[in-house]
């Protein structure tokens, strides 16, 4: 039975969006497994310019009315009724409504995924809009599912509440381990933070960050901020940094990919992801592996794995203070103890807690469920 896994966008992981990304590393790790992968998606530019990648990829044109389908798309599920199961990677879209309906209609089984978008904040956000599409679409689409794959603990919280039902199923994304090796870090120097991801100041928390950054500076002068990502919120950032003087202790480096970004996150000693709503952050699983250690918000999803292994701090209030706090607490303890024991606990927690090796079984066992 072939896994199709369904996008919008080419799962290109040179890429800031965090969907793309994960669904191209499954889909790797299923191939390596040995299943029968494709992706397939959904895009204004069907044209495959994305790096060499070890399963097959269709490409389909995204339509102007975004509840029509394309009728390529359509002709291409239907061929492959019996011969495969669907997984859909996106909540609130309303393409995969119509696609899931679609489905339906034609007795075809389907997973589903939201990618953090029943996290409780997620469902704040546009509150009334998507009480509407909700009760319309969404519900509509939970039900057709055969499953619902849940990234963490916040979202099947969420799903629970949105949608009363049994077909969530928790299994988080894995990461390789071994492809990446964690440098010595410098003992002199500043003591840098980093961050990496979308800039999207709210919803990663960017807000709390940088005045938490600048209160940890009063305490600990030789220290810096380094921000790896970009998008339209950039300036915004930017000038929060002038407003709190902490312009020249932080650096944007703009969106980094491959090794260029790995070179950086080597470099920094501790890492905060203070997102108020998320699936699985793919660049706290990053850090972990290079060893570094992590604060982090309990909507992170990671929140329980990071105490579990002590490889960092949780916070459970998003607030600024709060976050100085824990970076402090964090920061002390590498001063006191050194930072090793912070890395043999990150590198353990993802080995034992996101290795593919015992996630991609479970994965196959979703898919048989539908």
């Amino acid at each position: 039975m072939e896994i199709i896994h369904l996008v919008l966008g080419k799962a290109n992981p040179a890429r800031m969006n965090g969907v793309n990304k994960v669904v191209h590393e499954l889909a790797s790790q299923q191939s390596i497994a040995g299943e029968t992968v494709s992706v397939w998606g959904i895009t204004d530019s069907p044209i495959h310019d994305y790096p060499d990648r070890n399963f097959r990829t269709r490409l389909f044109k995204a339509q102007k009315n975004l509840f029509k389908l394309d009728a390529n798309l359509k002709a291409a599920a239907l061929a492959q009724k019996g011969k495969a199961v669907f997984h859909l990677h996106g909540g609130f879209i309303p393409t995969f409504f119509s696609f899931s309906r679609f489905l339906h209609r034609h007795g075809i089984a389907f997973v589903f995924t939201p990618h953090g978008s029943y996290n409780t904040i997620a469902l704040e956000k546009s509150k009334w809009r998507k009480k509407i599409y909700i009760n319309l679409y969404e519900k509509k689409l939970l039900r057709y599912a055969q499953s619902v794959h849940c990234l963490g603990k916040s979202e099947l919280e969420g799903l629970k509440k949105l949608y009363p039902t049994e077909k969530g199923v928790l299994i988080p994304y894995g990461f390789e381990l071994a492809r990446v090796q964690k440098e010595e870090t410098s003992k002199s120097g500043p003591f840098i933070i980093g961050f990496c991801g979308r800039i999207d100041i709210y919803t990663k928390g960017l807000d709390l960050l940088l005045p938490a950054f600048a209160e940890f500076q009063k305490k600990v002068p030789q220290s810096e901020l380094w921000i790896i990502g970009d998008s339209n919120e950039r300036m915004d950032l930017e000038d929060m940094a002038r407003e709190l003087q902490i312009s020249r202790s932080t650096t944007f480096w703009g969106s980094q990919y491959g090794e260029d970004k790995f070179k950086l996150l080597e470099k920094i000693h501790l890492f905060a992801h203070p997102s108020r709503n998320e699936g699985l952050p793919t660049s706290v699983l990053e850090v972990a592996a290079l060893g570094i250690p992590c604060v982090v918000t309990e909507a992170t999803n990671v929140g329980d794995s990071i105490c579990e292994f002590n490889a960092g701090a949780v916070i459970t209030t998003p607030d600024p203070k709060v976050l100085t706090s824990a970076i402090h607490e964090v920061y002390q303890n590498i001063q006191n103890k050194g930072i090793e024991q912070y890395r043999m606990n990150a590198k353990r927690m993802i080995k034992e807690k996101y290795n593919w090796s015992v996630l991609i079984p479970q994965f196959k066992k979703l898919y048989k469920l539908a």
